[in-house]
């Protein structure tokens, strides 16, 4: 079993910024850089959706359109941590934002919920206007 945490998030203007980390662990765990990392969020009423993601190698990233400019993933493999550094806040961002991984090696960041093997629990960002 693999365990993914959550921290960071919280209440900010539009504007302002925040940085959501997202610690690995667990029994089965294997090597943090063989999964890729991915954050996804959602919004009351809507679905969840790919934000960014980073490959094992984490040698190249793929953003939402969305938040692409304003935030930037990066993992620290000798922490088994990823990050989601978000700038420029818009109250439009404003959901319960989840960090997931996919085990294996990937010539691309997947994007689809259902490709993920491991969801955490979520952290609450919230923008005001």
């Amino acid at each position: 079993q693999v365990h993914l945490v959550e921290s960071g998030g919280g209440l900010v203007q539009a504007g302002g910024s925040l940085r959501l980390s997202c610690a690995a662990s667990g029994r089965t765990f294997s090597i943090f850089s063989n999964y890729v990392m991915g954050w996804f969020r959602q919004a009351p009423g809507k679905e969840r959706e790919f934000v960014a993601g980073i490959r094992a190698s984490a040698g190249s990233t793929y953003y939402a359109d969305s938040v692409k400019g304003r935030f930037t993933i990066s993992r620290d493999n000798a922490k088994n941590t990823v990050y989601l550094q978000m700038n420029s806040l818009k109250p439009e961002d404003t959901a319960v934002y989840y960090c997931a991984a996919k085990y294996g090696i990937s010539r691309y960041v997947p994007t689809k919920t259902e490709e993920y093997d491991y969801w955490g629990q979520g952290t609450q960002v919230t923008v005001s206007s």
